[in-house]
C-alpha cells in the first residue's frame, strides 16, 4: 500500500537476498531500547518518518496539533516526535556512530536543499546537516535502496557510492572529484538565500 512504503522497500530488499527489520515509530524517550533491540546492522540504517510529510501530519495550518494520526495505532497523536527524520538519526548517530544512516521518503526528499520551514518560519539547511546522516535517498526508492544495498555488501565505503542517482550527500568543495565543471548546476549558499530573495528564487 503507498501509505506504508517502507514495507514495500523492505520486501524489496528481501526480494533481493538481504534480510531487513523495520522499526515502526520507535519511542524516542529514555533509553532508547526500540533503536537497541535489533542490533548492529551489518550495512546500514534507512531513516523514514513515513509517507506524509510529519510536520503536516501531525499539525494543522494554524501550527495547532492535530488530535489524531491516521498513520498511527489507535488515531494517537504522540507517536511521533517534531522531524522524526532528525530525532531518530540523531539517537542512531548516538548510538551507533560509524554505522551509515541513510534518509528516504517525502520529508528528506523535500528537505535536500534550503528550504522554508513554516512552523518554525524561517529557512533552514539542507536536512542532512541538521540530522547527521550519512545521505538521501530522494524520490522513489525501489531502485536506489537496492543499489546501496549492493553497493555497502560489496564493501564500498561512502565515498565510493557519490556517483549514485537520486544520492545526496555532505562533502567539502576540496573533496569533489575534478572539482566543479562547466555543466554543473551550483545552487546559491544557505546564508545568501536566507536574506537574497533573488538567490532563493534562483533555488527553487
Amino acid at each position: 500500500h503507498p501509505s506504508f512504503g517502507p514495507a514495500i522497500l523492505g520486501r524489496i530488499l528481501e526480494a533481493n537476498g538481504y534480510r531487513v527489520a523495520i522499526v515502526p515509530q520507535p519511542d524516542w524517550h529514555g533509553d532508547f531500547r526500540d533503536f537497541k533491540k535489533l542490533g548492529r546492522p551489518r550495512l546500514f540504517f534507512g531513516v523514514s518518518p513515513g509517507a506524509m510529510d510529519s510536520m503536516v501530519n501531525r499539525y494543522t495550518a494554524n501550527r495547532r496539533m492535530r488530535s489524531e494520526d491516521a498513520f498511527s495505532p489507535d488515531s494517537r497523536h504522540d507517536m511521533r516526535p517534531d522531524y522524526p527524520s532528525i530525532v531518530y538519526t540523531q539517537i542512531l548517530k548516538k548510538l551507533f556512530p560509524d554505522v551509515p544512516v541513510a534518509l528516504g521518503g517525502i520529508e528528506a526528499s523535500l528537505r535536500r536543499i534550503s528550504h522554508y520551514d513554516y512552523w518554525k518560519d524561517e529557512l533552514r539547511k539542507c536536512i542532512l546537516c541538521d540530522s547527521g546522516a550519512d545521505l538521501i535517498l530522494y524520490g522513489m526508492g525501489e531502485r536506489s535502496i537496492v543499489e546501496l544495498a549492493n553497493a555497502f555488501a560489496e564493501g564500498k565505503t561512502l565515498s565510493q557510492i557519490h556517483e549514485m542517482p537520486q544520492v545526496v550527500f555532505y562533502c567539502k568543495e576540496s573533496e569533489i572529484p575534478g572539482g566543479f565543471k562547466d555543466d554543473d548546476i551550483i545552487l546559491t549558499a544557505t546564508k545568501n538565500v536566507s536574506t537574497t530573495r533573488r538567490d532563493r528564487a534562483e533555488n527553487v
